[in-house]
């Protein structure tokens, strides 16, 4: 059985739904970016949205893809760093229902927190305090973490910490895992071109992007980024949202229709597309196949507020896989 291993920041999604832009205009937050904020400016937040609807759930790049891949079948692990607190625990009960087997280290840090703002259109907007998450280190990684694993699947917001970003990278490489990279957000992509570059084209060997991160990495529009990032890894996928996504591997070029779906919230919908292939990868599935059970979980979940979706949903989930 293949088994695949995530490393990401570890963190608690605060899903909030906010009426307008002008709230983001307020708080100095980019629409459709993540930034990194710290504890003052998270509770400023916190306090300016507090009359909207909100709602918790576990969260994180690389996790949200570890339960995504748990809860479809492959045997995932996560890596990462909490709180020794309720929010801690929170993270580490919410993986282990879905099927994951977590790999936390603790502290007395408070757990992070990533508060979402969800605007009408489905788009959102990250203001994310890191906490406990970003204490994670190159010293917690060593070759017996990796041992037995097939793929390292590692969140680009990992970049930010590039000691720890380089030595997960390194000994993965060395323990024969295949790499596989998403690139997070553009912002994360512009303020690390040279080393992402660097990376790709060393280490990974399945990056994801949107076109807005193939852009940020190679300057291009996404059929000639996709050609550029075949060039230095095995496969490339290009997500161009409503079109569907893009696919690059030895050559041939894979075109993969988006499904339908009425947007609520995009969070986590990156993360879901890269649960869907990875799978059909292992399983060894077709590239079609693989895409189009991608491409079925970013619509699932974008069709719901957060990045969980729900157990009758992973039912239809699988019934449509079977008939695909």
């Amino acid at each position: 059985m293949t088994k695949i291993l995530g490393i990401g920041n570890a963190l608690v999604d605060q899903l909030i739904l906010i009426d307008n832009d002008h709230v983001l205009s307020e708080l100095s937050l980019p629409k459709g970016s993540m930034q990194l904020v710290d504890s003052d400016t998270s509770f400023k937040v916190g306090e300016a949205t507090a009359h909207f609807v909100s709602s918790m759930a576990s969260g994180g790049s690389a996790a949200n893809t570890i339960r995504g891949l748990a809860k479809l079948g492959t045997h995932a692990s996560f890596i990462g760093h909490v709180g020794d607190d309720s929010v801690g625990n929170f993270f580490n009960d919410d993986l282990i229902e879905s099927g994951v087997i977590p790999l936390l280290f603790r502290s007395k840090t408070p757990s992070g927190i990533a508060k979402a703002l969800v605007t009408p259109d489905g788009e959102r907007t990250f203001a994310t305090f890191l906490g406990a998450a970003v204490e994670l280190s190159e010293a917690h990684l060593d070759t017996e973490i990796f041992s037995g694993y097939d793929i390292l699947y590692i969140e680009g917001y990992l970049v930010f910490n590039s000691p720890l970003f380089l030595k997960a990278l390194e000994l993965a490489k060395k323990a024969g895992l295949k790499i596989a990279l998403d690139l997070a957000s553009y912002n994360v992509v512009e303020a690390n071109k040279d080393l992402l570059n660097k990376v790709i084209t060393e280490y990974v060997d399945i990056v994801f992007a949107n076109e807005e991160e193939a852009k940020a990495l190679t300057g291009l529009d996404p059929q000639e980024a996709l050609l550029k990032l075949a060039e230095q890894c095995d496969y490339a996928i290009v997500k161009i949202g409503a079109k569907g996504s893009i696919i690059a591997h030895k050559g041939e070029i894979t075109l993969i229709e988006a499904f339908p779906a009425t947007p609520t919230d995009t969070t986590g919908a990156g993360d879901m597309y890269a649960a869907g292939f990875l799978h059909g990868l292992v399983n060894n599935w077709s590239i079609e196949k693989s895409g189009k059970t991608g491409s079925l979980l970013a619509a699932k979940v974008i069709s719901v507020v957060g990045a969980k979706i729900d157990n009758k949903q992973w039912e239809e989930i699988h019934q449509i896989i079977g008939d695909l």
